[in-house]
């Protein structure tokens, strides 16, 4: 998986994302809440990186935060995410980068609801959902 890491250089990665995807993924940017893409999504499917294709979250797993942002219970298996310490804004956080290209996608919170706690508040511009076929 390390190829992909190493395999787009910045021009690349400008060249196949939009602006705002480019940003919030290549840059740890955010987008606006409640202004992203799946908010409100309802379809049965998984949840991959829009830089990588990378399987990172599972609809069974989504829910209504109320944050303004698609929110996961779980990824989609334990070795899809990479979690890092972000002391930006003032603030401890943990960051979530997709572990096959280290795009970001978010943060993860430990108010989400059971069974595991967890609050994965990810950017809607750094997925793609791939629906099952209904």
């Amino acid at each position: 998986m390390t190829e992909i890491k190493n395999k787009f250089e910045k021009k690349d990665w400008q060249n196949s994302l939009t602006k705002e995807q480019y940003h919030i993924t290549r840059e740890s940017g955010t987008e606006r809440p409640f202004t992203g893409p799946y908010l409100n999504e309802k379809s049965k499917g998984v949840y991959s990186c829009i830089c990588c294709d990378l399987e990172l979250f599972n609809s069974e797993h989504k829910f209504d935060s109320g944050t303004g942002w698609p929110s996961f219970f779980n990824p989609h298996n334990s070795s899809c995410l990479n979690l890092k310490n972000d002391n930006s804004l003032n603030s401890h956080r943990v960051e979530v980068q997709c572990s096959n290209c280290d795009a970001h996608l978010g943060h993860v919170f430990e108010d989400g609801p059971a069974p595991s706690g967890l609050r994965y508040c990810i950017n809607g511009n750094s997925l793609k959902l791939i629906k099952e076929n209904q």
